[in-house]
């Protein structure tokens, strides 16, 4: 059967439908290179080694394969010292990723009005991203021994001493040094939202009237929000590796209200019980995924962008 093309030529049905779908073909064919090798090192360095991780967590153990059912899983709840790292990993989270975010925010708003060495602060709050760990770690050192610079200050008032590490202050310390280190970087992803809200909307507010919170709430707010729902999953995902900075500080096994979910992944991996090990690798993803997934809820509901 023959059609009629643009031109007035005609061109058979086989050899049209050919034209039609080649195009999508190659597309497919070019994305897929492009796509191809990354997808493939997800696959191999990530996705085959937690379905591993998976495996290992429903069997007895590395060179027994007998199927154990939710065993290990239950071995890893009812043990003590997972409830303690996983009691600590939680109140620190919920103490931290909020003062992240809020504070991160409130930098950002500050920075964004015309005030004097707008730069020079920029630069001070994340100068800490370009500070090494190891270094951190022997300022803080420095400044919470038991015989370091901040008892001495207190000292002056008649304070005795407190071995912050080792009290009940331990995790003030840590959520101090972790905002120190993600400060800077969460108030420059602010920052650049900010900058991307249309500038017609604001104006057309201070046409109307509108006071500085109404514009926040109803407008900043909800642009915001996408970048907001980011900062947040990624302050979640550093408050889960502030094992590194818990380590240098303390070693394997800290004071009891600084053991963390990784400290009792790292001691199981130490002492080669890759089954209790890879079932609390499971349920910590579990609960991120599932926090994670919160989060998007909670965005999509209240986070809109405005129409009209």
């Amino acid at each position: 059967m023959k059609l009629i093309n643009k031109k007035g030529s005609s061109v058979s049905r086989s050899s049209h439908n050919k034209k039609l779908f080649h195009k999508p073909g190659r597309d497919f064919l070019t994305s897929l290179g492009f796509t191809g090798p990354g997808f493939a090192g997800v696959l191999i360095f990530f996705i085959a080694p937690f379905a591993v991780v998976v495996y290992y967590s429903f069997t007895r153990g590395v060179l027994d394969h007998t199927f154990t059912g939710m065993q290990n899983y239950s071995n890893v709840v009812h043990n003590s010292a997972f409830q303690l790292a996983m009691r600590n990993t939680f109140k620190f989270t919920i103490a931290a990723v909020p003062l992240a975010v809020v504070l991160s925010l409130f930098l950002a708003l500050l920075l964004e009005q015309k005030m004097f060495g707008k730069s020079q602060w920029r630069t001070f709050f994340l100068s800490p991203i370009m500070v090494p760990i190891a270094s951190t770690i022997l300022v803080w050192q420095v400044l919470f021994h038991s015989g370091g610079v901040i008892n001495d200050f207190i000292a002056i008032f008649g304070v005795d001493k407190i071995d912050w590490l080792k009290s009940e202050y331990c995790l003030v310390v840590i959520v101090i040094l972790f905002l120190w280190k993600n400060l800077g970087y969460n108030m420059i992803l602010f920052m650049a939202a900010l900058n991307n809200i249309p500038k017609t909307l604001l104006e057309a507010a201070d046409v109307e009237g509108a006071s500085a919170i109404h514009k926040f709430v109803h407008i900043k707010l909800r642009y915001l929000s996408p970048t907001i729902l980011f900062v947040a999953i990624l302050s979640i995902i550093n408050s889960f590796k502030v094992f590194r900075e818990i380590y240098l500080l303390s070693g394997d096994y800290p004071y009891d209200g600084l053991y963390m979910l990784q400290h009792f992944m790292n001691n199981m991996f130490r002492t080669l019980d890759y089954q209790r090990l890879s079932a609390a690798a499971v349920i910590l993803a579990l609960i991120m995924i599932g926090i994670i997934a919160l989060l998007f809820v909670v965005e999509n509901k209240f986070g809109k962008d405005i129409e009209g």
